[in-house]
């Protein structure tokens, strides 16, 4: 079952454009991969459907309403949860400050009370803590909780910034490159990691991705963008033999690879 769909979705900037006629599915609990070129179209489909760029034209659903050009506050408050390719850490934070900075947003004391610092208020800091351990906990950071922001490397970022999407219970998380930073020890936790997320949460992960190892390890599906158009979608094993996907990425990507030993 469709837990999340975009329906013909096209979107120009500067006469260029970035998504043209693209149409996927997302079913609930599994893991879709996007893959493509850079300048394909992936980022963009990432920010139409959380609300960050409004389409030019088609539809977006989720849990079967209407989401295109709706506010990215809303649509996260529907239960989508996001993580970007560059680190959205505030290095002045502890590592738990971080992860509260999410919850805040849905917190249920008013202003009044915050301002008072009233009892009601305490008590929700320290559910929201307590909250965001359980996260850090979840995956495998929980030592991590009082160190700088800062201090953490690029990898352990993006696995903390991982975590906190999890402690708003979403029911789809898209991930912009989460691999990114990570050595081959880390890229193989992190696919553990997001097949214990879908498994035991039940979450759908919509994951843009360039470590094709990974893409094709842990994904369900796997949806191909080359400049802005939909070429291909099916199972990773029909992927890789894809004439048109080994043409304009997968090919190149061995090219490369070659060239570089």
């Amino acid at each position: 079952m469709s837990i999340l769909s975009v329906d013909g979705v096209s979107i120009a900037f500067g006469g260029v454009r970035a998504l043209d006629n693209v149409t996927a599915s997302f079913g609930a609990g599994e893991i879709v991969g996007i893959i493509g070129p850079n300048g394909a179209g992936k980022t963009t489909l990432l920010n139409v459907i959380c609300g960050l760029n409004r389409p030019d034209s088609g539809d977006i659903r989720f849990a079967d309403r209407p989401i295109g050009g709706m506010k990215p506050n809303r649509i996260a408050g529907m239960g989508l949860a996001r993580t970007f390719q560059r680190s959205q850490l505030f290095a002045g934070m502890s590592v738990l400050e971080n992860m509260m900075t999410g919850l805040h947003l849905r917190s249920r004391a008013n202003l009044f009370a915050a301002a008072l610092c009233t009892g009601r208020m305490r008590e929700e800091e320290s559910e929201l803590a307590a909250r965001a351990r359980e996260a850090l906990d979840y995956v495998g950071f929980a030592g991590f909780a009082d160190r700088p922001g800062n201090a953490l490397s690029f990898g352990q970022r993006r696995i903390v910034e991982i975590a906190r999407t999890l402690i708003s219970d979403p029911k789809i998380v898209l991930l912009d490159e989460p691999a990114v930073g990570l050595s081959l020890n880390r890229v193989a936790e992190l696919d553990q990691l997001l097949r214990r997320i879908r498994d035991e949460k039940g979450v759908t992960l919509v994951m843009i991705e360039h470590v094709i190892r990974l893409v094709m390890g842990v994904s369900d599906r796997v949806v191909v963008l080359n400049c802005g158009q939909k070429i291909a979608e099916g199972r990773p094993e029909e992927i890789r033999k894809d004439p048109a996907v080994i043409e304009a990425y997968l090919g190149k990507l061995i090219d490369a690879g070659r060239a570089a030993s």
